[in-house]
C-alpha cells in the first residue's frame, strides 16, 4: 500500500522534538507541504522543507490565527500535549494552575484548531483530523497525574464528537493512542523512575516485550491520514505492542 500525500497541507502540532518531530517527517516525505507549530523553538527543520511556527497554542485566538496564517489545512495532526513537566502525587497536592496547563494543552488546543481547520476543510469536501492521546485516555495513567488521564479521556471523547460533527462534510477524525515510548526529557525522567525492576516488568507486559519508538506512532498517523483510510473515523488505535 503506498500512501502518498502528494497536494496536501499538513499542520503538525508539539513537533520540536519526539513523536511530533517523526509525525511531520513522515508526512513530508510521503509529498505533503508540512507546518510545524510548538511552544519550544523548533531547530531541527530545515526552512527549505518545512514552515516553523513557534507558538503557545491553548487559547482560541492563538489557534485561529495560526490556522489563518497558514490558509488551506489538509492534513491536521495534534501531537502537542504532555504532562508540562509534572509529576504524579497525592490528589489533595494538585492546584488550579497545574490542572488547567495540562487540559490547555492536551484538550483546549486541539478543539480550537480543529473549529479554525475545519472551516477550509469542509469547503473543500476533504480533510484529516487525528489527534494523539494515549493509552492515559483509556485507563489510568502510568504518570499517576490525574489531570493528564482525565484530559486524554476528554481528548478520545472531543475526538468522536469531531467525527460526528464533521464526517458529513468528507472530514475523518481518529486518535492514535501511544504506549509507553521513550520520545522526550518527560518519558526518559518516567522511564529512570521506574527502575530496573520496574522497567523490566513494563516491558514484559507488552505484548512484542519491547517499547514502542516515535516512528511506530507516525506510521499510524500517516494511515490515518492517507486517502486509504477514507471511512475509518472516530476511532482510537492503540500503538503500544499488545499491552491494552
Amino acid at each position: 500500500m503506498l500512501i502518498r500525500f502528494d497536494g496536501k497541507t499538513a499542520l503538525v502540532t508539539g513537533t520540536a522534538q519526539g513523536i511530533g518531530r517523526a509525525i511531520a517527517e513522515t508526512l513530508h516525505a510521503a509529498g505533503a507541504k508540512v507546518h510545524l507549530a510548538d511552544i519550544a523553538a523548533i531547530d531541527w527543520a530545515d526552512p527549505a522543507a518545512y514552515t516553523a511556527h513557534r507558538a503557545d497554542l491553548g487559547g482560541r485566538a492563538a489557534c485561529h490565527d495560526l490556522i489563518a496564517k497558514i490558509g488551506q489545512v489538509d492534513i491536521l495532526v495534534g501531537a502537542a500535549g504532555g504532562v508540562r513537566g509534572q509529576v504524579g502525587g497525592p490528589i489533595d497536592k494538585v492546584d488550579e494552575a497545574g490542572w488547567r496547563a495540562i487540559f490547555e494543552a492536551n484538550v483546549d488546543a486541539q478543539f480550537w484548531l480543529a473549529q479554525a481547520a475545519s472551516v477550509p476543510m469542509r469547503a473543500k469536501g476533504w480533510g484529516r483530523i487525528v489527534t494523539i492521546s494515549s493509552g492515559a485516555g483509556l485507563r489510568p495513567s502510568l504518570t499517576g497525574i490525574q489531570a493528564y488521564t482525565a484530559a486524554k479521556h476528554a481528548l478520545v471523547g472531543l475526538t468522536k464528537q469531531l467525527s460526528q460533527d464533521l464526517g458529513p462534510f468528507g472530514i475523518t477524525t481518529n486518535s492514535v493512542a501511544p504506549g509507553f515510548v521513550r520520545s522526550n526529557p518527560a518519558t526518559e525522567r518516567q522511564w529512570e523512575a521506574y527502575g530496573a525492576e520496574g522497567q523490566t516488568r513494563l516491558v514484559q507486559s507488552i505484548h512484542t516485550r519491547r517499547l514502542g519508538t516515535a516512528q511506530d506512532i507516525a506510521n499510524a498517523v500517516a494511515f490515518l491520514a492517507s486517502e486509504q483510510a477514507a471511512w475509518i473515523t472516530g476511532q482510537i488505535l492503540s500503538v503500544d505492542g499488545g499491552r491494552s
